[in-house]
């Protein structure tokens, strides 16, 4: 038994865990981008006073929720849109990408590859002039999603029995 055939079935395990996970991820920022397109700044940033004021209470010095209220505070309208149009876009796309691999769809896994690779690209750019441990990471678990994918890409006798069970 090699290696590879060692960790074959922690990989896999490890790959339909990334593409679940995907999935839920891509609902919640469809459910997400919805909310943000369809409230108003005012509400958006009466949400967020009320969701941080106990944590500054505590800590008046708390870093991410004084950060949230900048951001919520200072949020254009324009950008609400924005932000709102990428979380439907990409959560729909995770969605879409990840029903075809559950279904089995060839064409789903380098298109998983294929998105998924923009938007590292696009996350590093972040991450260049805006350093973010939660973006890293995101980032790097995005990486080993792609890897995992063209793992499985490359196997196609495996994907089936993986699916199917």
């Amino acid at each position: 038994m090699t290696l590879s055939d060692r960790y074959a079935p922690i990989l896999d395990r490890a790959f339909l865990l990334g593409i679940w996970l995907k999935g839920v991820d891509g609902i919640l920022e469809i459910v997400g981008g919805g909310l943000l397109l369809i409230t108003s700044s005012a509400t958006l940033n009466r949400l967020v006073i009320a969701l941080t004021q106990h944590e500054l209470i505590e800590d008046p010095h708390d870093w991410l929720a004084t950060t949230l209220r900048q951001t919520a505070a200072h949020l254009s309208v324009s950008t609400q849109f924005l932000g709102s149009l990428y979380l439907l876009a990409h959560g729909l796309v995770k969605v879409g990408i990840a029903v075809g691999v559950w279904r089995g769809y060839r064409w789903a896994y380098p298109g998983a590859i294929g998105f998924l690779v923009v938007f590292i690209a696009y996350q590093f750019y972040r991450l260049s002039y805006q350093p973010s441990l939660g973006l890293l990471l995101l980032t790097l678990f995005d990486i080993v999603i792609v890897g995992l994918t063209w793992r499985e890409y490359r196997h196609p006798s495996r994907i089936g029995s993986l699916l199917a069970e």
